[in-house]
């Protein structure tokens, strides 16, 4: 890994909250991801699942965790499983965990070999009446792709059928969605990195340069920092492109007069940053893109400070589009018969700011979090608005990161990195 070693006191109290949410003498499973093929011999590079390394810290694939806090025996309440290691794997593959390693990273003192596996789960499943299968019930989830857990749950069901079966995915929506500090501090980590890639390009962009060469340089200041890389599908979209909301292609010149809309941000050890700024490929906003700048900006600043505990998720898009619209209004962009006659399920600013304005972040970009249930304190959002022209031949989103805290207003994890419209055209042009 790139990232610095992280106190495992953060996975030892994701497990003791995870565990206190199970029903009595139950078993968890949480299973890596697989490495994905692409052809003859070419793999995708290792992506690890987010809950298993939330609560074990391990990043490497072929690795199991078992939770049964009503064992019998106590050392297998905590129980790691990892493919052996050995000099011939270190040549070709590079070290791989060893027990010791295991434990200093997860704080879990009982490591077995995968090879054993099945052997003490067949005790552990004599001890058990539930087991908790780990599945994907993430609100955007759309997988097509059979996962190792997957295929776990078909051979544990099949094995053992007499075993009542929970869900684990409830219990990881609530927890995950609330971050410890540790984690803030790690979000602050990707953040930092997002902005140091930022102030790159803002001295890099100028008319006739390539998206793709835009993208490059974040990727190079993203990996020079500790970072693997970008922490979901770079968005690069000059002139008329920004009005393809994902659009990443990232193969088109861009051209004096224009803006460029990023949405491009890093990830530090599997936590995502979610960044997106605006600028003008010349280095000076038009009167008009300025004034429209200007109301994405006043938008987000408003909607930041909504983001409190208790707020509900629906609610509070409601009043942002409430926003939105006198904004829109004020840039003739919407009059008010067009509002009077608006259909409520696709009210009127819709046309111009079509997705929604935030989203739980964290281990994933979209990330666990139950939207129905209330705010709570160490939420981590993101606030983005944007208003989208095509006919005017330019969009524009402004997004930050932000924490939900106790009292006050939020913190925004991107507080630093550059925004105002005045203070973007000075950098690009000091």
């Amino acid at each position: 890994m790139k990232y610095l070693p992280i106190n495992n006191k953060l996975f030892i109290k994701n497990r003791k909250n995870f565990t206190a949410k199970m029903k009595p003498n139950s078993l968890a499973v949480f299973n890596s991801n697989d490495i994905y093929p692409i052809s003859a011999d070419s793999t995708m590079p290792f992506e690890q699942h987010r809950d298993i390394f939330y609560l074990s810290g391990v990043d490497q694939e072929e690795s199991i965790l078992i939770l049964f806090p009503d064992c019998p025996k106590e050392k297998h309440r905590e129980i790691l499983f990892l493919k052996e290691t050995n000099a011939h794997i270190a040549v070709w593959e590079g070290e791989k965990l060893t027990k010791e390693a295991a434990f200093k990273t997860s704080g879990i003192k009982t490591v077995y070999w995968l090879q054993d596996f099945e052997k003490v789960m067949f005790e552990l499943m004599t001890q058990c009446d539930t087991v908790y299968i780990n599945t994907n019930e993430h609100y955007r989830a759309n997988v097509e792709t059979e996962t190792r857990e997957d295929r776990f749950t078909k051979w544990i069901k099949d094995k053992y059928p007499a075993h009542s079966v929970a869900k684990s995915n409830p219990i990881l929506q609530r927890l995950r969605s609330v971050k410890e500090d540790i984690e803030i501090e790690l979000m602050q980590q990707a953040c930092n990195i997002t902005e140091k890639g930022f102030r790159r390009i803002l001295n890099f962009v100028k008319p006739d340069v390539w998206e793709y060469e835009i993208e490059a340089e974040f990727m190079h200041e993203f990996l020079r920092n500790r970072s693997k890389g970008f922490a979901y599908t770079p968005i690069i979209a000059s002139g008329n492109n920004a009005n393809v909301l994902h659009y990443i292609e990232n193969n088109q010149q861009c051209k004096a007069g224009d803006l460029i809309l990023f949405d491009v941000a890093a990830e530090y050890a599997n936590y995502s940053s979610d960044l997106s700024r605006t600028i003008p490929v010349s280095g000076k906003f038009t009167s008009r893109q300025k004034d429209v700048y200007n109301a994405v900006n006043r938008v987000k600043n408003e909607a930041t400070k909504m983001l409190t505990p208790g707020t509900i998720w629906a609610d509070y898009h409601v009043e942002v589009g409430k926003i939105m619209t006198s904004e829109l209004i004020g840039l003739g962009l919407l009059d008010k018969a067009e509002i009077q006659n608006e259909n409520p399920d696709w009210p009127a600013y819709k046309k111009y700011f079509m997705h929604g304005t935030s989203h739980h972040i964290g281990l994933d970009t979209h990330d666990y979090g139950i939207l129905t249930e209330p705010m709570q304190a160490n939420m981590v959002f993101t606030v983005e608005p944007g208003i989208y022209i095509p006919e005017e031949g330019f969009g524009i989103r402004l997004e930050d990161d932000v924490v939900i805290k106790d009292k006050g207003e939020p913190l925004n994890l991107m507080q630093n990195i550059p925004i105002e419209a005045d203070e973007i055209e000075e950098l690009m042009n000091s």
